[in-house]
């Protein structure tokens, strides 16, 4: 799927013998209920579907624009989601990747309004965003109620009165940020994958042979003229599904939407794609050779439509195979006989025709061949005998619980409004998804094993990537097919177009005042244990989140140590002294329950999504996996061999090269925070035991260092008595509890290069960074936020808008500013085309000290946008158990008060232009950053050698340097 700025069906869901080291001291002197060793009861399958519905009203206007109302009154925000009946299998050839182009045209102005981001961004809405896949383009935003008028207006303007306002250079500038959007993708490790599964699947010219992205020649190829056409034949209302949800009813929606859409005329009807489920008359291997650490296999098949009778079945079939936690694949792979680091499986369904994809990585040292044979013998077997019941009502589950969590959200690409958007567009059903959801809890393990024999039987495409220089170039992929054959498209050649006559002027309409922000109250307890616990209470879904926060986080290791600490945590949900791995998984899979562990900088969580019916065993099953880890020899060894895998893959991608080297460059590879980052290096990993991460587990995971945090549908009367059973008898043993020691760092006051050599790149990565001389906790600098977002948080920020949109360098551009428990850090990256590295620095640099030196500081538009609209957009920053479970480990991060989310606007009103411009000056400036680059040398050195910047040069695997050049000059 190709978005405009990086930032689903229900089928889509499923997309996706050594002795013990002893146990962890700080595990309970009263050890966690025996029970939990067994399979926990779960809510009924027809219980959950009951609790998944979005009811629905809709209407159709004469010109034919259907539109769907659903009424959700929680928060006071309304998403607006359109479908168009058009996507990249609707284009001709010659003009592969046109959908998704013309897609970033529709954010680039109508008649009547000049930008579609700021009039919207600036009263409060969510980032406006676009997506185009192969059967649909869609645009998406969440406003305040009273800016709906606004973004109806904008958003039937721009379907009607597009073409007056699009220009050439428009055209020229997007067609730069999209092939640069393919040149990310493209840098990737394994980036040309995508392209080879289509090209051995289909013939040439099948409308879903093609990538979404397209060719470099063809989007090179597109004019003014093939703008216009595509929107006359495509962009018409009845044409459209236009879905409301949120603070909205039909005989509200219906005035509104008459009012704005009604005069656009109807026009002709999207013609149908003739797009057959075909594969290949024989197996088919492709080699392919890439800069990546490890063999990755992939098996692929098509598969049928969306509306088929087998969709529901593979795609509970897949998720079996490859989706689950306890898939077949892992079993036998990755658990089993250890021959693979990775693997999954799943089902890419599109309205016509699926693809069917098994992927394995092999394990570094392992015979190649005989994983392979291991992979098809379970694959083989999965087709030949099926799945047993219990996989099915797993796998059902999870399905089932996934869609219950995504009812909370309104609006964006999965939200409510997206669901019935998309029922309504492939399955002429609005509510397609219910009658999906009863047909997967309705499969019997003979359906499923029949479908897979249906569909898996026939021949498949085998795409093998092996380790090696890339031989192939993704700019000449993507395209028709007989580009070998049939020349290429000729480039746009920029002839003027009739002009055309523009509509009378409409006026942007205003917006109404917002209320106050309702944002959930806090209660507070504490287990018998002395673990502080905070609740806030949401009844909008069934479902609950707990999050079990130690203060440690990878930090703890610093460089010396690098990736110990987070190999513990990763090692929890790998064995407990009842359950192996395994089970674990089959314990939460029948639950519905995820469960999860992660490291970040200053934190180990530990978290716990669950259905509220299933809370009680789920939080048993949490607490046996927190407090008793047995770190089993042979798990650990697993983990190191994984890790070890994952090291190499972050050094295999320019992103993973560029943050592992920033934070030892800047803060010094003596401090906490000078670390590589969590994963940690080889050289240490390599040497781990299982007694060294016991001794890790029992200096940091303990409940004096402990404390919960929930988010969801219980009361504090229903969830302490759970937790007090779960952890309320948790104690500690002997050992001190560790420590951090967390110094101040002097700022660097010079600028320096630091340039990673990455061969064949056509983008380079640019990320910089410099310390503040503040902390996360730092009170009252509110002001720096919206500095931030002036200068590079945001697609209307002035470095996006500069390199991605007025110089087309790049996809996208983002500056931040951490909030950890030490020293902050202010940050720049940015991915730009190769051939643009030396400018692209020197560009941000040159906005960066404008903005910090004063010489151009905030101006009325943006104060209006990130003080105005931050305030008239915060209903919309907790719309979900997610939202608000992360705004409370903030607040508590940062030692900020309970009603600092409810006092938020009136802080932000009190701020003044001359605040965020010293903030800029403060903290922002250009001075003393670490620019750290990843590229192709032979292209990037000349471009660096003009910033005069002293330049250092650093190998891939290690931040030792190996060459210095200070001369500065070119």
């Amino acid at each position: 799927m190709t978005f405009r700025f990086a930032s689903t069906s229900v089928l889509a869901l499923a997309l996706t013998a050594c002795a013990a080291a002893p146990a962890p001291q700080s595990a309970s002197s009263a050890p966690v209920a025996a029970a939990q060793a067994t399979a926990p009861a779960a809510a009924p399958l027809s219980a959950l579907v009951e609790e998944v519905s979005i009811p629905y009203d809709s209407f159709t206007l004469a010109n034919g624009l259907t539109t769907l109302v659903h009424t959700d009154r929680k928060s006071p925000v309304v998403g607006v989601t359109l479908y168009y009946r058009v996507g990249s299998k609707n284009e001709p050839r010659g003009r592969t990747g046109f959908a998704h182009l013309f897609e970033h045209l529709m954010f680039g102005g109508s008649e009547n309004v000049e930008s579609f981001d700021v009039p919207l961004e600036a009263v409060g809405s969510t980032s406006t965003n676009g997506s185009t896949w192969y059967d649909r383009t869609n645009y998406v935003e969440t406003v305040p109620t009273g800016a709906l008028d606004r973004a109806l207006m904008m958003e039937a303007d721009r379907m009607g009165h597009l073409l007056g306002a699009v220009t050439q250079d428009k055209l020229d500038k997007q067609r730069s940020v999209v092939k640069n959007e393919k040149r990310q993708g493209d840098n990737q490790p394994y980036g040309l994958v995508e392209y080879a599964i289509g090209d051995g699947l289909l013939p040439v010219g099948h409308p879903y042979r093609h990538s979404t992205i397209g060719s470099m020649a063809d989007l090179d190829a597109a004019n003014l003229t093939d703008v216009r056409n595509w929107f006359r034949d495509h962009y018409a209302p009845n044409n459209v599904v236009l879905a409301l949800a949120g603070d909205i009813d039909v005989a509200t929606a219906r005035a509104k939407v008459e009012k704005w859409f009604g005069a656009i005329p109807r026009g002709p009807e999207v013609k149908p794609v003739d797009a057959p489920v075909v594969g290949p008359a024989a197996p088919i291997r492709r080699e392919m050779t890439d800069q990546v650490p490890v063999t990755r296999v992939t098996r692929a098949w098509t598969g049928p439509g969306i509306n088929h009778a087998d969709a529901p079945a593979l795609a509970v079939g897949m998720y079996i195979l490859g989706g689950l936690a306890s898939s077949r694949l892992d079993n036998a792979l990755v658990r089993g006989d250890e021959l693979a680091v990775r693997v999954s499986a799943g089902n890419q369904q599109q309205e016509l025709l699926s693809f069917l994809q098994a992927d394995m990585d092999v394990k570094p040292g392992t015979d190649r061949a005989a994983a392979e044979a291991a992979f098809d013998k379970v694959i083989a077997d999965f087709i030949a005998r099926g799945p047993t019941q219990d996989e099915v009502q797993r796998a059902a589950t999870k399905i089932m619980s996934g869609q219950i969590g995504a009812l909370e959200e309104v609006g964006g690409f999965g939200g409510k409004g997206a669901t019935l958007a998309e029922g309504l567009l492939y399955s002429n059903d609005p509510a397609d998804y219910k009658k999906q959801l009863e047909a997967i809890a309705a499969l019997t393990p003979d359906q499923v094993r029949d479908a897979l024999q249906r569909w898996l039987s026939r021949p498949a495409l085998t795409v093998a990537v092996v380790p090696g220089e890339r031989t192939e170039d993704g700019a000449t992929m993507g395209g028709w097919g007989d580009e070998g054959t049939v020349p290429a498209p000729q480039p746009d050649a920029k002839k003027p177009v009739p002009p055309i006559a523009k509509s009378p002027p409409i006026a942007i309409p205003p917006v109404d005042d917002v209320g106050e922000l309702t944002f959930p109250t806090i209660e507070r307890a504490t287990l018998a244990n002395g673990i502080p616990v905070a609740l806030a209470r949401r009844t909008a879904v069934p479902k609950v989140i707990v999050d079990l926060r130690f203060n440690a986080g990878y930090s703890a290791d610093g460089l010396a140590r690098a990736g110990t600490h987070s190999l513990m945590v990763s090692a929890l949900d790998e064995g407990t002294t009842t359950r192996d791995a395994t089970k674990i998984a089959e314990d939460q899979e029948r639950l519905g329950a995820d469960i999860s562990t992660g490291t970040s900088l200053d934190y180990d969580d530990v978290f716990l999504t669950a259905l509220s019916a299933n809370l009680a065993p789920s939080l048993e099953l949490m607490a046996d996996i927190v407090r008793n880890p047995a770190f089993r020899a042979d798990d650990v060894a697993r983990l190191k061999n994984q890790r070890a895998a994952d090291i190499a893959q972050q050094l295999a991608s320019p992103q993973g090269l560029a943050s592992r080297a920033l934070a030892p460059l800047v803060y010094g590879e003596g401090h906490p925070y000078g670390t590589v980052g969590a994963l940690g290096t080889t050289a240490v990993v390599a040497k781990l035991t299982p007694q060294d991460l016991a001794a890790e587990a029992q200096a940091w995971l303990r409940p004096e260092n402990a404390r919960i945090t929930v988010v969801g549908d219980v009361t504090m009367a229903e969830l302490l008595p759970q937790l007090n059973q779960a952890f309320g008898n948790w104690s500690s043993g002997q050992q001190a509890l560790a420590k951090k020691d967390l110094p101040q760092i002097a700022p660097a006051t010079e600028s320096r290069l630091v340039v990673i050599d990455r061969p064949n790149s056509p983008q380079s990565v640019i990320y910089a960074g410099r310390l503040l001389p503040i902390t996360g906790a730092a009170a009252n600098l509110e002001s720096l936020d919206l500095a931030n977002e002036v200068l590079g948080s945001g697609f209307l920020s002035r470095l996006n808008l500069q390199i991605r949109e007025d110089k087309g360098w790049s996809y996208g551009v983002r500056t931040g500013v951490t909030a950890p428990e030490g020293q902050r850090l202010f940050t720049f990256s940015a991915p730009v085309q190769a051939d643009r590295t030396g400018d692209s620095v020197a560009l941000a640099l040159d906005v960066i000290g404008q903005f910090a030196g004063g010489n151009k500081g905030v101006d009325a538009n943006e104060f209006n946008r990130v003080t105005d609209g931050n305030i008239r957009g915060l209903p919309n920053r907790f719309q979900t158990n997610g939202q608000v479970l992360r705004a409370l480990l903030d607040l508590q991060a940062r030692g900020r008060p309970d009603d600092y989310y409810s006092k938020l606007p009136d802080t932000y009103r009190a701020i003044r232009t001359n605040a965020i411009d010293q903030a800029a000056r403060d903290y922002l400036g250009a001075g003393g950053l670490t620019i750290v680059v990843v590229g192709d040398r032979d292209v990037i050195d000349p471009q660096l050698a003009k910033l005069n910047l002293p330049i250092t040069y650093l190998p891939a695997d290690t931040s030792a340097p190996v060459d210095t050049d200070v001369s500065s000059g070119e």
